[in-house]
C-alpha cells in the first residue's frame, strides 16, 4: 500500500492514544505551573468582582481604581483582597478591568504576615485554549486520520521545542547544534508520521535536513561578516539579566530561530517534491532517473515561488511598526538597512529562502536515486 498507514482500527486507536498522550504531558506541567518571579512573590490567577471609577492622579501616575478580588489560584485560593490598579497613561502598559475580568496578579508576602497585591496582566489562556481546541477539531474533522497525525506530530514538535530544546539552551548548551539534532527530529517525526516509512519520506528527510543547514551555514556565515549582535530586540537583551546567568552566545541564538524558521517551508516544500515525483515514478516507472530528476526540479520550481513569498512576507510582517516609525520620520533608505534590526531580518528571511531554494535540488535528487537506484 503507498504511504502512510493501513486502515484499521489498531493503527488510529495508537496514534489517538499517542496523541492524547503528548498533549496531556505538555499541558499538564503548562496549566498547573505559575510564572516563578522573586523570593516570597507568587503570581496567581485572580477574577474582578468589583472595580471603581478611574481617579486621576499625579505625576507619574496618571490615574487609579479601586479594585476587589477573588484570588482563584495558588496558596490563597478563595481570599477577597482590594488593591489599587495604576495607569501610567501608556496605552501598552495600562489594564482598566470591569467585573468579571479574570486577571494575572502577583502577591507579595512580607515578614509580618501582610499581603500586597498588584494586577500584572490580563489571563488570555482561556480564550487561548479554546482557539487551540477549535484548531485541533478543524483538522480533525476535515483532514480525519491525517488531521489526527497533524495534530500528534504539531504535539511532539511542541513537546521538542519546549522540553527538549528551550530548557538546553537556558542550561547554557550551543544553541546551533542543539537546534540542528531538533530539527531533524522534528522533520523525521513529522514527515514519517505524515506519509508513512518510505521512499518519499526519506527523500524530504533528506532534503529538508540539508536545505535547513545549508540556510543555517549561510546565515552564520553572512551574519559574522556583516556584523550581526542578535541583541536588537528587547527580548533578546533581556536575557542578559535572568537569574540563571546564562553566558548566552546571541549570534548562535539568532541563527537557530533562522534554522526553525526556516524548517516549515522547508518540509512543506520538499514533501511536494517527494510526492510528485512518486507518482510521476508510479505511473512512469520506465522513466530514467535523470528524467525523473528532471520531473522533480519542475516541480519544485513551481512551488518554492509561492513559499519564498511566504517567507518573505511572514518576516516582513513582524516588522510592519518599527518599518512604519522609520518611514514616518523619513530616515533615509540606506540607514534603513544598515540597521542591526533591519539587517537581521533581512539576513533572516533570505538565508531561510536560500536555504529552501537549495532543498530543491537536494529532495529531487535524493528521490531520484531511491525512487531509481543507482544504476538506473
Amino acid at each position: 500500500m503507498k504511504g502512510g498507514f493501513a486502515p484499521g482500527l489498531k493503527p488510529r486507536a495508537l496514534f489517538l492514544v499517542g496523541a492524547i498522550l503528548c498533549l496531556l504531558s505538555l499541558f499538564s506541567s503548562t496549566l498547573g505551573a505559575q510564572p516563578q518571579g522573586q523570593v516570597g512573590v507568587e503570581t496567581v490567577r485572580a477574577r474582578v468582582l468589583e472595580a471603581g471609577k478611574v481617579v486621576p492622579g499625579e505625576g507619574v501616575v496618571q490615574g487609579a481604581q479601586q479594585v476587589k478580588l477573588e484570588i482563584l489560584s495558588g496558596e490563597y485560593r478563595g481570599r477577597i483582597v482590594t488593591t489599587e490598579n495604576r495607569f501610567s497613561g501608556h496605552p501598552a502598559y495600562d489594564m482598566p478591568v470591569k467585573p468579571g475580568d479574570k486577571v494575572l496578579v502577583n502577591l507579595e508576602k512580607h515578614p509580618n504576615g501582610s499581603l500586597e497585591v498588584f494586577i500584572t496582566d490580563y489571563v488570555r489562556q482561556d480564550h487561548i485554549f479554546w482557539l487551540l481546541a477549535i484548531f485541533i477539531l478543524s483538522l480533525i474533522s476535515v483532514g480525519g486520520f491525517k488531521g489526527l497525525k497533524a495534530v500528534f506530530t504539531l504535539t511532539v514538535t511542541v513537546v521538542i521545542i519546549f522540553k527538549c530544546l528551550l530548557p538546553l539552551m537556558l542550561k547554557g548548551y550551543n544553541p546551533i547544534p542543539m537546534t540542528i539534532a531538533a530539527a531533524f527530529f522534528i522533520a523525521v517525526v513529522t514527515l514519517f508520521t505524515i506519509s508513512g516509512i518510505n521512499k518519499k519520506a526519506l527523500a524530504a528527510v533528506m532534503g529538508t535536513t540539508g536545505g535547513v543547514i545549508l540556510a543555517g551555514l549561510l546565515s552564520y556565515v553572512v551574519g559574522y561578516k556583516v556584523k550581526l549582535t542578535g541583541l536588537s530586540s528587547e527580548e533578546a537583551a533581556m536575557l542578559l539579566f535572568i537569574p540563571q546567568r546564562v553566558n548566552f552566545d546571541f549570534k548562535a541564538l539568532l541563527f537557530a530561530g533562522i534554522l526553525l524558521g526556516a524548517l516549515g517551508a522547508v518540509m512543506d516544500v520538499c514533501i511536494s517534491i517527494a510526492a510528485a515525483m512518486e507518482e510521476v515514478h508510479e505511473n512512469n516507472p520506465h522513466l530514467s532517473r535523470k528524467d525523473l530528476w528532471t520531473a522533480g526540479m519542475n516541480v519544485g520550481r513551481d512551488v518554492m515561488g509561492t513559499m519564498i513569498s511566504t517567507l518573505i512576507l511572514a518576516y516582513t510582517g513582524s516588522s510592519i511598526p518599527l518599518l512604519l516609525l522609520l518611514m514616518a520620520y523619513g530616515v533615509d533608505f540606506s540607514k534603513i538597512v544598515n540597521l542591526d534590526t533591519i539587517a537581521t531580518e533581512i539576513v533572516r528571511s533570505l538565508s531561510g529562502s536560500i536555504g529552501m531554494v537549495l532543498s530543491v535540488p537536494l529532495t529531487a535528487l535524493a528521490a531520484s536515486f531511491l525512487f531509481k537506484g543507482s544504476c538506473s
